[in-house]
C-alpha cells in the first residue's frame, strides 16, 4: 500500500511517516509541506492514498484533493483536520475525499483508516453527524443524476436554477409549456426532491463543484 503525505508542519509530517513506515503493508513513496508541490508529486508516483492536510501554508487539501481526483480518480484522498468543520466536511466528501478524520485520532483508527480507504472504502470521523453525511449523499446521488442528464434536461434543470417558470422556459427551448412540465416533474423525481427550489439549489452546488474541478485542473 503505497501513501504520500502532505501536512503542513514538519513534526507531523515526521510523525506520520514513522507511524506508516512502521506498518508492513505501508510504504511512504513521498511527503511535502506544500500544495504546489505535492500536486505533481501526487500524480507522478500514484499512491494508493494520499493522506492531505485540510490546511497548507499554500492552500488547503481540500482543493489539493480535488485537483489529484480530476486528473486521476484512482487515488483516494483522505482528509486531515484540526477540527471538526461540518461545511468543510461535506466540501471534502463533494471534492472526492475518500476520509475526513480529526488530528487527535489515535495512531491505530488512522493506519486503519488509510486501509479502508485503499481498499476502496469511506472513512468519516465518528464525531461526524449522520445528517452531514446523509446530506453529501443525497448530493453526491444528484450530482450523478445530473451528469447523465441529456443536453435538453439539463438545459431545463439550470434555466428552472435561472428562476424560470415553465412557460418561460418554454419559450426559450422553443418547446411546448406540457413538454416541459412533464420534464420538470420527471427531473424532480430523478433527483429525490419535490420543488422546484431544491433542484435549483442542487443545480447550483453542481455548477460551483464543475467550476472548481475545471479551475484546478493542472496544466
Amino acid at each position: 500500500m503505497r501513501v504520500y503525505l502532505a501536512a503542513q508542519h514538519d513534526i507531523v509530517r515526521s510523525g506520520l511517516f514513522s507511524l506508516l513506515e512502521a506498518e508492513p503493508d505501508i510504504e511512504v513513496v513521498g511527503q511535502s509541506a506544500l500544495a504546489a508541490v505535492a500536486l505533481p508529486a501526487i500524480l507522478d508516483l500514484r499512491p494508493d492514498v494520499a493522506v492531505l492536510d485540510a490546511r497548507l501554508p499554500d492552500g488547503n487539501g481540500l482543493d489539493l484533493c480535488r485537483s489529484v481526483r480530476t486528473a486521476d480518480p484512482s487515488i483516494r484522498g483522505l482528509i486531515l483536520a484540526g477540527r471538526r468543520d461540518d461545511d468543510a466536511i461535506a466540501s471534502a466528501m463533494l471534492a472526492g475525499a475518500a476520509g475526513y478524520l480529526l488530528e487527535q485520532v489515535n495512531a491505530s483508527s488512522l493506519v486503519n483508516g488509510i486501509r479502508l480507504v485503499a481498499s476502496g472504502h469511506s472513512v468519516v470521523d465518528w464525531s461526524v453527524p449522520a445528517s452531514v453525511v446523509e446530506h453529501v449523499t443525497l448530493h453526491k446521488r444528484s450530482f450523478q443524476v445530473i451528469a447523465d442528464l441529456t443536453p435538453q434536461q439539463r438545459k431545463i434543470l439550470f434555466l428552472i436554477a435561472d428562476g424560470l417558470t415553465n412557460r418561460e422556459i418554454a419559450r426559450r427551448l422553443f418547446l411546448a409549456e406540457k413538454t416541459v412540465k412533464n420534464h420538470v416533474t420527471a427531473l424532480l423525481s430523478r433527483l429525490g426532491v419535490s420543488h422546484r427550489t431544491q433542484a435549483a439549489m442542487i443545480a447550483a452546488t453542481w455548477a460551483r463543484s464543475e467550476a472548481a474541478a475545471s479551475q484546478s485542473v493542472p496544466d
